[in-house]
């Protein structure tokens, strides 16, 4: 895609984190297809939550040898530090996955 998903470009803008533009400037797609449609996406981001805690997990404990709590520690840290960033890749994972890109259509003049 071309155009801009979100209406902020900083995703730790937290006033401005959540908003999103209601259609691409370029082509005109609609970025919301139907009411809720982003509740799926909480699933994209329990995956993504998941694949990068049993990522630092082995990284810190099976490969740097740290302890139980150490690494549940750096999990909890870096997981804040990383929300916003898991937030949006999981909604644009959920709208890229059920609304398909045609790189023909341009929007009118």
């Amino acid at each position: 895609m071309e155009g801009d998903l979100y209406e902020e470009k900083n995703p730790y803008k937290f006033k401005t984190m959540m908003d999103f533009n209601p259609r691409c400037m370029v082509c005109d797609q609609n970025f919301e297809p139907e009411p809720n449609f982003y509740y799926g996406a909480m699933y994209v981001s329990y995956g993504y939550t998941v694949a990068l805690f049993v990522a630092v997990y082995v990284i810190f404990s099976r490969f740097l040898g740290w302890n139980m709590w150490p690494t549940i520690a750096t999990l909890a840290v870096i997981l804040i530090l990383m929300a916003p960033l898991i937030f949006r890749t999981a909604r644009t994972t959920w709208l890229s996955l059920f609304v398909s890109y045609d790189k023909n259509i341009r929007k009118k003049p």
